[in-house]
C-alpha cells in the first residue's frame, strides 16, 4: 500500500464527483438555492489546477469522509489558509492570488462578503463570534511613513478595511476577547501590542507618534529574540522566540508574557521555536535549529541530514523535560488527537524519496507524529508541505493537508485509514488542498 497509487478504476468517477462539487452541482442535479446544512461539516480550501479555473471552500462530510452534494461556500481562485472563530460561526479564508479575504457565516452556510487587501497576508485572526477579522499585511503602505506594514481591520458589510500601522507586520495573534492583538515582524526583536478598539479610522499611526497613544505599545525587552508567534491562554501569552533560526543572535526560547502589564516575566530556553501546542501545563514546542548538533537526526535511520526538534516544556517548573528529533523545515501546524498523538507539520522540509514511486526506498515528507504516552515518533510515507491539520472528538481520525492532498489517518493504529469512502487514505478533491478546518463541534 502506498499513497501515490492511482485508482484507475475509480479515476473517472472521482473527477466527475469532484467537478460536480466544485461547480456547485448546477450541471449535476444539485441546486445552489437549496443548501443542505450537514451536522458534521469540514471545510477544505481547494486551489486551482491546470484544468480548474477557480477554487472554493469545499464542504466535506466529516462523519464519513465524503463529498456531499452541497455547494461550495466560497468561489475564488486560490483559497488557502482557513481561520475559524472560537464559536465556529465565522470562517475566513485567504485567496493568495488576489490578496482577498473571504468570510462565511457557517450557521447559515452563506457568504458574508470579501475584502481586497493592499498586499499578501499569511496571518489572519477571527477572535470572537463577531465577524471582525484582523489581517497582518507586511507590505501595506502607510501614508506619511517610510516603512511598510499594517494590521488591517476588515469590515465585510462594506467590503472595506481600516488600517493600524505596524512595521512589517507578519503575524497577528489575538486574546480571547479580540481587545488585544500581538503583532510580530520577522526582522524585529520587539512585540507590537495593539488595542484595536482605540483605533481611529481610516488610518491609525499613533504607535509611531511621540508620545504614542493608547492604541499601540511597542514592547522592547532584551529577552525577546525574533519573536514570531504566540500561544495565548487567559491573561498569559507564551511568545515563541525563534532566535537563531530566524536570524536572531540569541538561543530560541519561550517568553512568558503578561498581557495585563505587557511585560516578560520569564524565559525558558528551547532548541527552536516557530510553533507550539499547549496541553494543560505542558507546552510542546517545535522548530528547526540552524546548526549542528541541535539539528542532527538523533536515533533515526533516514537519508535526511537535518532534522527539527520537539521540546516538551513543563510550565510548572519552567524546564524542558525531553527533546525529540522530528522532520525539519519551518513548522507552523500542530494538533493533538484524542488518542494522544501530536501531529506536527512543516513546510520547506527535506523530502526523501518519491511517494509516486514506492520502490525508491525511504519516503518521508514534512509530517511527524509524536506519541505523548511512549515518546515514539512516526514519519509517514508521504511528500510535501503540511498546510492543514484537523482532528475530531467523536472519530479517531486526523485530516492532514499534505502536498496538496487531503489525507485521512486512523489514529487508533497510526496508519492511513482505508475504507470504501477514502480509497488509499485520500479524500479526492479536485485541485490543491491548502488547509482544512472543522466548523461543527463533533
Amino acid at each position: 500500500m502506498f499513497l501515490g497509487a492511482r485508482r484507475l478504476k475509480k479515476s473517472i468517477l472521482t473527477v466527475v464527483v469532484g467537478l460536480c462539487t466544485s461547480l456547485s452541482l448546477l450541471s449535476c442535479g444539485g441546486s445552489s438555492s437549496s443548501q443542505v446544512i450537514l451536522p458534521n461539516r469540514v471545510l477544505a480550501s481547494q486551489g486551482v489546477t491546470a484544468t480548474l479555473v477557480f477554487g472554493s471552500l469545499v464542504v466535506v462530510n466529516g462523519q464519513n469522509d465524503t463529498l456531499p452534494r452541497v455547494s461550495p461556500l466560497v468561489q475564488a481562485t486560490s483559497p488557502g489558509l482557513i481561520v475559524v472563530s472560537p464559536t465556529r460561526n465565522i470562517a475566513a479564508t485567504v485567496d493568495s492570488s488576489s490578496n482577498t479575504v473571504y468570510a462565511v457565516n457557517t450557521s447559515k452556510q452563506n457568504s458574508i462578503g470579501n475584502v481586497h487587501l493592499p498586499g499578501p497576508t499569511s496571518s489572519i485572526s477571527v477572535p470572537t463570534a463577531d465577524p471582525t477579522v484582523y489581517a497582518a499585511v507586511p507590505t501595506a503602505t502607510v501614508n506619511g511613513f517610510a516603512f511598510l506594514g499594517a494590521v488591517e481591520v476588515l469590515n465585510f458589510s462594506t467590503n472595506s478595511f481600516t488600517t493600524i500601522a505596524a512595521s512589517n507586520a507578519q503575524t497577528v495573534v489575538s486574546n480571547s476577547q479580540g481587545t488585544e492583538l500581538l503583532v510580530f515582524s520577522p526582522d524585529s526583536d520587539a512585540v507590537t501590542v495593539l488595542f484595536p478598539g482605540a483605533a481611529a479610522p481610516p488610518v491609525d499611526t499613533s504607535c509611531y507618534t511621540n508620545p504614542p497613544n493608547q492604541v499601540c505599545t511597542i514592547v522592547l525587552d532584551s529577552r525577546l529574540s525574533r519573536p514570531v508567534n504566540a500561544i495565548v491562554s487567559g491573561s498569559t501569552a507564551y511568545i515563541l522566540n525563534c532566535g537563531a533560526q530566524c536570524g536572531g543572535t540569541q538561543q530560541a526560547s519561550i517568553a512568558i508574557f503578561d498581557l495585563g502589564s505587557l511585560t516578560v516575566t520569564q524565559t525558558i530556553p528551547v532548541d527552536a521555536a516557530t510553533m507550539a501546542y499547549l496541553n494543560g501545563s505542558t507546552l510542546y514546542v517545535v522548530g528547526t535549529p540552524p546548526t549542528a548538533p541541535a539539528n542532527s537526526c538523533t536515533n533515526q535511520t533516514t537519508a535526511a541530514t537535518t532534522c527539527g526538534r520537539l521540546d516538551i516544556v513543563d510550565l510548572s517548573s519552567g524546564t524542558v523535560t525531553s527533546s525529540v528529533s522530528i522532520t525539519d523545515g519551518y513548522h507552523s501546524r500542530m494538533d493533538l488527537t484524542t488518542k494522544g498523538q501530536l501531529f506536527i507539520g512543516s513546510s520547506n522540509c527535506t523530502n526523501i524519496g518519491n511517494v509516486n514511486n514506492p520502490t525508491s526506498g525511504e519516503i518521508r515528507g514534512c509530517l511527524s507524529i509524536y506519541n505523548i504516552s511512549n515518546g515514539s515518533v512516526i514519519f509517514p510515507p508521504d511528500n510535501g508541505d503540511v498546510t492543514g491539520l484537523q482532528g475530531f472528538t467523536t472519530r479517531y481520525v486526523e485530516y492532514v493537508a499534505e502536498g496538496g492532498q487531503l489525507r485521512v489517518y486512523d489514529t487508533t493504529k497510526g496508519i492511513l485509514l482505508i475504507n470504501d469512502f477514502v480509497p488509499q487514505g485520500t479524500i479526492d478533491i479536485v485541485g490543491y488542498v491548502g488547509d482544512v478546518k472543522a466548523i461543527d463541534f463533533f
